[in-house]
């Protein structure tokens, strides 16, 4: 097979995209970075071998923040935080004092961190999607290493700028695509690469977000207005199609894309609905997403909420929120504008199709996997998957609880044990100073979100998007 001259590809890649400004910002050096499809991430959580810890400022110290920063409190030897950007008041004091952060070392936001010199080796980028490209592109001019959530910013420029300035400074930026490290898709993509499906021919896979999840993060929650974050094909499941390149191993040549926001607008609102759910409505108790349902007690989805430290002052502070914010709004009267149900179809490089299903409308979640290849099949389902083999009819079944006893993995560690395994390879790349020690190292996962990208152009312009390889 002719090799591919990737720098060439992604050019092509964006003319495919017809983007104007992705022409005039080339990916420069992209052929000399390293896409690591080969590197096998750790399936085990902690380095041993490290005895002085990465120091790490945290900017956004939220939920995904907290994830990434805990894993500095189960092995001090490895992360230190000394450092946290973050506006709300209580997040910010819980996070310092969660990690001992000395008072010079708390900012209110990201850009006041860099207005003095480097004083760590790294930084943890959890602010909102549409804050990653500015502390990022800093971050990397101040010769910080980053460990960047997904995604990794709202339009393709961004994404190419943040690649083209790692290039230049060569800083290790690993983007947390999480999923490459949960011990089930490293089994499944090992199964693939073994052979031991034959030569892989298809993929299904499903993304049940499940529908209170739905209503509570893509209605009401942060990401509900695509124009304000991101298309939820990348805030949601960038994820998957990442997974999926992975999985597959060959460059993407064209997707299609469909799915609409068809339940969560005001025409579907039921006679008797108010504008919050606090307000007296008449079906509130019918409703599958009241929010005095959903958010009826402290933790679940209600840990969206910064509860005081009081107890007894619990429910009055859960009540107050509802009356004022977001999630005490009807679902079918907010300003979101994000598909409830997404479906992309692609045609990888050597005849490989997948498909990928992005569903609200489920009672469950964790995603749904088929592998289909000559000579056998898998079915899993996060938690374990059965490998069929045509010619002896044997069935053998793989469960993800036992590899994470086999493994000494956390079972606290999110994504299936993704989150802290990603963590893991970070900081040995970090000490290393060598970015062939990650898999989701930026130049893969900025091939990913292009794809991601595409879907969207295809959703709305109901075409195939072909992306030009030569």
């Amino acid at each position: 097979m002719k090799k591919i001259d990737r720098r060439k590809a992604i050019k092509n890649l964006t003319i495919g995209l017809g983007g104007a400004s992705l022409l005039s910002n080339p990916l420069v050096g992209y052929a000399n970075t390293v896409t690591n499809s080969k590197t096998i991430p750790s399936k085990k959580i902690g380095n041993s071998n490290i005895k002085n810890p990465v120091t790490v400022i945290t900017l956004g110290a939220g939920g995904r923040g907290n994830v990434y920063g805990n894993y500095g409190i189960k092995f001090p030897n490895e992360l230190n935080i000394v450092g946290v950007a973050e506006p709300i008041s209580i997040r910010n004091k819980r996070y310092a004092r969660k990690h001992n952060i000395s008072k010079e070392n708390r900012f209110v936001t990201w850009e006041h961190v860099f207005n003095r010199p480097k004083f760590a080796d790294a930084v943890i980028i959890s602010t909102p999607d549409d804050l990653h490209y500015g502390p990022c592109m800093k971050a990397l001019e101040m010769g910080y290493d980053v460990l960047l959530e997904k995604p990794i910013a709202p339009t393709e420029k961004e994404c190419l700028d943040i690649l083209n300035l790692a290039n230049k400074t060569g800083r290790i930026v690993a983007v947390c695509h999480v999923l490459r490290y949960a011990p089930y898709f490293i089994k499944l993509r090992e199964m693939v690469q073994s052979g031991a499906i034959g030569k892989l021919i298809s993929i299904q896979h499903l993304e049940p977000i499940e529908h209170i999840h739905m209503s509570h993060s893509y209605v009401r929650g942060n990401w509900h207005n695509s124009k304000e974050t991101t298309p939820i094909i990348l805030a949601k499941s960038c994820h998957d199609l990442d997974i999926l390149r992975w999985i597959i191993d060959k460059p993407c040549k064209s997707i299609a894309a469909f799915g609409s926001l068809k339940w969560f607008k005001k025409e579907n609102a039921p006679k008797g609905s108010t504008s919050r759910c606090t307000e007296g409505c008449a079906v509130e108790k019918t409703c599958p997403y009241s929010a005095l349902k959903i958010y009826n007690q402290p933790g679940g989805w209600s840990s969206v909420f910064d509860f005081p430290d009081d107890t007894s002052k619990h429910e009055e502070y859960l009540l107050e929120q509802l009356k004022t914010t977001n999630y005490g709004r009807c679902v079918y009267r907010m300003e979101n504008d994000q598909p409830d149900h997404y479906v992309t179809s692609m045609e990888f490089e050597d005849e490989v199709t997948a498909n990928f299903s992005m569903e609200a409308f489920t009672s469950y979640h964790g995603r749904r996997t088929r592998i289909m290849g000559s000579h056998g099949d898998i079915t899993g389902d996060m938690t374990e998957f059965t490998h069929t083999d045509f010619l002896t009819g044997k069935v053998t079944k793989w469960d993800i609880s036992v590899e994470e006893e086999k493994n000494s993995g956390y079972q606290g560690s999110g994504h299936g044990g993704g989150d802290w395994r990603l963590v893991t390879d970070w900081i040995n790349a970090v000490k290393n100073q060598d970015s062939s020690l990650l898999t989701s190292t930026i130049d893969a996962s900025v091939e990913s979100h292009i794809m991601g990208f595409m879907a969207e152009k295809s959703r709305k312009s109901k075409q195939i998007i072909p992306i030009q390889l030569t």
